[in-house]
């Protein structure tokens, strides 16, 4: 049996192998062309060179590179020489013009034109290639020169713009007929392209009668140009020619669409529709014999724009953009049409192009319509509509809304696309199909060979893949366009606030509906944000009057839940936090209606928590148990400000949330977090309500719940020895450390401080016993506060008896000795952390 080696293996197996082919060849290369070079007539006086090594073991030295090649010095010589030509040449027409009779004159020229023009026949014959390109160039400069004397001498009272047209026309003639004469030069044709591009321009400037206007004159010249594209070979002849053709057309576009959009009424609107409907046949002409899929990208564009803009002259201001959108509906339904295949990207694009910029001019009322509402925050229970006061009537606001369900309604069709049918050599499932076995790769085992190029990595398959992307983006679109029509309902309208609020909250629990039946979850995903954001506008809007608020908030809690239990996933937790937060926001309100301050609202905020971690236990370990905990913790982050202004309320409010804490690190996944929370909740607590009850002594009631914590600090560390020193003591010493420490530093007397700081200095020296290191922190810290209070007097005095320079020449000493001893101090300090580190 054969192995075949892993991809990885072979690949860097072939690599190897082409590497090593490559540099055979080189030296094989290298060794023909020193043969070559003894074959040849040795030159006189030349030494032989030394032949090139033909084994695997040195390279070959290479010969220096010259710096320039005969080529290019030839060709920068003839380019100096004829350009100082023509320089001469201009300088004799125009400065020693006259000077010479009119025969003189003539003959000079005339003698010096035909020469230039007819010394390349003779330098082509010869094989002088670039000698003839030089001087061809030089009589083309003439020619220009000869047009510009005759205007001068023979025609002084002609038309200027009239006689360069015609001149303009005879160089072009001239020198095409010259390029063709001489194939071999490449300068005359392309150079004739460029003359041609200003006859009927520059007729057009002329106001003549007989003359076309000058758009009509840029899009003459640019279908010549197509015509010179399509129909002539040399390369550089067709670069111009698209080049010309681009830029002209463009003119003729540009001046077509501004006089489209500058139209009164549908008759003058109408030329400029012909301009840019003829414009947009040349282009898709262009495009069919190019393949040039922006060339029909510009024609759909074009036509959009002409028979857009007569539908714009006729109709009123508003309905201007449903105009242009329906004319690309039609543009798009040329993908169904018998076309040319290569011309439908280009349409499809150019049509989804004013589909996009429709939706742009129609989004403005969406984002108006649901953020107008944000107003009612100032003036909640008011009694106003909440909704934007527009001065519009509903005929000029209807558009945007029949705007944006078009778009919705195009996408849908797009969606349900589904292309044609899978290319020859893919299966139905786009698999592929098997190859013959002498298809496979070398290595691979006949048995094996037939069945390896079924992989889904077919060009079809990206297609198809590709076809899915689109499809599902036009999914997405048609939801969000649907949904962004619908909510401007009120506003087009003009209800009044009932009928705003029963709308928006049944178009919002619709998606709601939608995001959870379902099962595309593109669909889902984007009618889920949909609703949200419409939950959000629909509440603000709801501000406005008190029945309205419990009625939204209420239904919104109701939906949110109902659907979390209907969904899984992300969504599920997604849907369970919104439905937390209405749930907050429905609490507050309540407690607004009745009447109750902010610091009782508080309490009833805490209901919130309560319930999610209730919630969280009943929910275990589900993904969404954690998500909508934190929104409901959340909650009580915003009660305590609330509280914040009645000192016996925020410690009963800590105290509460210590016990929902509490409750919620019974839970073994949730205690290394809750449990930490709650003790700092229920200290916190128990400061504030010492602080409330203006208590002078607060070890009376501090002590009994640092003995009890240490207790039951002292029962947990034996228990389970790991745990840590600030889950078992921190809580307890902090309890009575820290109201004592506050205590201390307003107290004049010495006799608190002094027990204060023996607490503190026991706590310390059993921290460093026993190498516990929330006692050794706290103990320590306080005790040097509590040293830092007892000097601080002593430290006034002494700094004000001494001279105001000492204190900056003493904190200058200070900062040179710990920069002369930096580094200790790091290791020193680095010590210290590490000591830290290794208590418990």
């Amino acid at each position: 049996m054969d192995n075949v080696p892993p991809p990885a293996e072979e690949l860097a197996t072939l690599d190897r192998e082409l590497r090593q082919l490559d540099a055979r060849r080189a030296q094989l290369l290298a060794r023909r062309a020193w043969l070559l070079a003894v074959l040849r007539p040795a030159a006189p006086f030349a030494a032989p060179a030394a032949p090139p090594s033909a084994g695997f073991g040195r390279p070959f030295a290479a010969p220096a590179a010259a710096e320039t090649s005969p080529p290019g010095v030839q060709n920068l010589l003839l380019t100096l020489g004829g350009l100082l030509l023509a320089i001469a040449a201009i300088a004799f027409t125009l400065v020693s013009w006259g000077e010479m009779g009119i025969g003189g004159r003539s003959a000079v020229l005339g003698a010096v034109t035909v020469a230039a023009l007819g010394t390349p026949v003779v330098l082509l014959r010869r094989g002088l290639f670039a000698t003839a390109e030089s001087v061809a160039v030089l009589g083309l400069v003439l020619t220009v020169l000869d047009a510009y004397a005759l205007h001068r001498v023979g025609l002084p009272t002609a038309d200027g713009l009239g006689y360069s047209a015609l001149a303009s026309a005879a160089l072009a003639t001239l020198w095409s007929s010259y390029g063709v004469a001489l194939p071999r030069l490449r300068t005359p044709l392309p150079a004739a392209v460029v003359a041609a591009q200003l006859p009927l321009p520059l007729w057009a400037l002329t106001a003549d009668a007989a003359a076309p206007p000058i758009e009509w004159a840029l899009l003459l010249t640019a279908a010549l140009d197509v015509a010179v594209v399509l129909w002539t070979r040399p390369a550089a002849v067709k670069v111009v020619a698209w080049t010309a053709a681009a830029t002209m057309g463009g003119g003729a576009l540009l001046t077509g669409v501004l006089r489209s959009l500058t139209a009164d009424d549908a008759a003058v609107a109408a030329g400029p529709a012909v301009l840019l409907t003829v414009a947009a046949a040349v282009a898709l002409f262009a495009a069919w014999r190019t393949s040039a899929a922006w060339v029909s990208a510009v024609a759909g564009l074009a036509v959009v724009a002409g028979v857009g803009g007569v539908i714009r002259a006729a109709v009123p201001g508003g309905w201007a953009v449903p105009g242009y959108l329906l004319c690309a509906v039609v543009l798009l339904g040329a993908v169904r049409t018998p076309l040319p295949r290569r011309l439908l990207p280009g349409l499809a694009g150019a049509a989804a192009a004013v589909h996009a910029a429709a939706l742009l001019v129609a989004l403005p009322l969406t984002a108006l319509a649901l953020a107008g509402p944000a107003t009612t925050l100032t003036d909640i229970w008011s009694g106003g509509s909440g909704l934007p006061d527009l001065d519009a009537t509903t005929t000029t606001l209807l558009p945007a809304p029949l705007t944006l369900l078009t778009v919705g309604a195009v996408l849908a069709a797009v969606a349900r696309y589904r292309g044609d049918a899978p290319d020859q050599g893919t299966d139905a499932a786009g698999q592929g199909t098997p190859v013959p076995p002498a298809a496979a790769g070398p290595g691979t085992p006949p048995g094996a060979a037939a069945w390896l190029p079924r992989t889904p990595w077919s060009p079809a398959a990206a297609r198809r893949a590709h076809g899915d992307g689109t499809r599902a983006a036009a999914r997405c679109g048609a939801v969000a366009a649907a949904w962004a029509a619908v909510v401007t309902v009120p506003v087009v309208l003009g209800l009044g606030h009932s009928a705003a609020v029963a709308w928006q909250l049944v178009v919002t629990l619709g998606v709601l509906a939608l995001a959870t039946a379902v099962r595309l979850r593109d669909v889902s995903f984007t009618a889920l944000a949909c609703g949200l954001g419409g939950s959000v506008s629909v509440a603000l809007l709801s501000l406005a009057t008190r029945p309205a608020t419990f009625v939204v908030l209420g239904v919104l809690v109701g939906a949110l839940v109902l659907a979390a239990l209907r969904t899984k996933g992300p969504v599920q937790a997604l849907l369970g936090c919104a439905a937390t937060f209405y749930a907050a926001v429905l609490a507050g309100a309540g407690a607004a209606a009745f009447g109750l301050p902010a610091h009782r609202a508080a309490l009833v905020l805490l209901a919130v928590p309560a319930l999610t971690a209730v919630l969280g236990a009943v929910l275990r370990r589900h993904p969404a148990a954690l998500p909508v905990e934190i929104t409901g913790a959340a909650t009580g982050l915003v009660a305590l400000p609330l509280a914040a202004d009645h000192a016996p309320t925020l410690a009963l409010v800590l105290a509460l949330c210590g016990v929902v804490a509490a409750g919620t690190a019974v839970r073994e996944e949730r205690r290394p977090v809750a449990g930490y929370l709650g003790a700092v909740c229920f200290v916190a607590a128990t400061w504030v309500r010492l602080a409330a009850s203006d208590v002078t002594s607060p070890e009376a009631y501090t002590l009994p719940v640092t003995a009890s914590a240490l207790a039951l600090g002292v029962l947990r560390r034996r228990k389970d020895p790991q745990a840590s020193s600030w889950t078992a003591y921190g809580p307890g010493l902090a309890a009575t450390l820290v109201p004592s420490l506050v205590a201390a530093w307003g107290d004049e007397h010495w006799l608190r401080p002094l027990l204060l700081g023996l607490a503190a200095l026991a706590v310390t020296l059993a921290g460093a016993r026993l190498k516990l290191q929330a006692l050794l922190v706290l103990g320590g810290a306080v005790l040097a506060l509590d040293a830092l209070h007892e000097l601080a007097p002593y430290v006034a005095q002494v700094v004000g008896a001494l001279p105001r320079w000492l204190p900056p020449a003493l904190a200058g000493l200070l900062l040179l000795a710990v920069g002369a001893t930096y580094e200790q101090r790091l290791r020193d300090a680095r010590r210290l952390r590490e000591s830290l580190g290794r208590m418990r």
